[in-house]
């Protein structure tokens, strides 16, 4: 077996052959997170619920890969519309309510694949080893 150490999550498999992330060392990146519901395997029509289901997911990834939202360093997030950036904000500010211990974060507009996706987020973490 090698140094990484790949990540699945069950419920939000990706279409593509990628995994949901890697691990090598003490330095974890997400592949695209959606905000598939993992219970249902849904995609809700609401971007706030689409965020929530984003963020739920990333929690989950972070506890396959031996961290949590303390080992978080970088989120990027990806809006179809940039007008959506509050759905984006009120998952963020429930899971760092602290403005002096935020990770970094940067949010892009993107051309989402088909089906209805509004917002995607990918994390970088970084765990003692």
């Amino acid at each position: 077996m090698g140094k990484r150490q790949t990540i699945h999550i069950p419920g939000v498999e990706h279409n593509a052959p990628i995994p949901y992330g890697a691990r090598v060392g003490n330095i974890i990146y997400s592949s695209a997170i959606q905000g598939i519901n993992a219970d249902t395997g849904e995609l809700s029509d609401d971007v706030y619920e689409q965020a929530r289901q984003c963020f739920r997911n990333m929690l989950t990834f972070l506890q396959y890969a031996g961290a949590t939202s303390d080992d978080v360093v970088r989120l990027t997030c990806f809006l179809s519309d940039l007008k959506d950036r509050p759905a984006l904000n009120e998952p963020w500010l429930s899971l760092f309510p602290d403005p002096d211990d935020r990770p970094a974060r940067h949010t892009s507009k993107y051309d989402p694949p088909p089906g209805g996706m509004k917002v995607q987020i990918e994390v970088i973490a970084v765990v003692d080893n």
